[in-house]
């Protein structure tokens, strides 16, 4: 479930991200994101935490650096270093 998770990504960057400019306000990017969290997570976790990063993505948000925690977390990792 997680490399065909993975493989949906992936297609997602390579073949419809290109078409629009970039917008994500976080780095990295929510995608990146995404493939880090299943990789570190596991599908059910990975794909919570990446769609709670796709909610917290959008115009009236700070945004900056926010990597994937280690722990299971849908809030944003606040204690990246700036």
């Amino acid at each position: 479930m997680r490399s065909l998770l993975i493989m949906l990504v992936r297609g997602y960057q390579k073949f419809i991200s290109p078409l629009f400019p970039p917008s994500c306000r976080y780095y990295p990017t929510c995608s990146h994101y995404m493939l880090e969290a299943l990789k570190k997570h596991g599908a059910l976790k990975g794909t919570l935490m990446g769609l709670a990063r796709l909610l917290r993505c959008h115009p009236f948000v700070r945004g900056g650096y926010d990597p994937v925690p280690d722990h299971f977390s849908l809030k944003r990792n606040r204690k990246a270093p700036k």
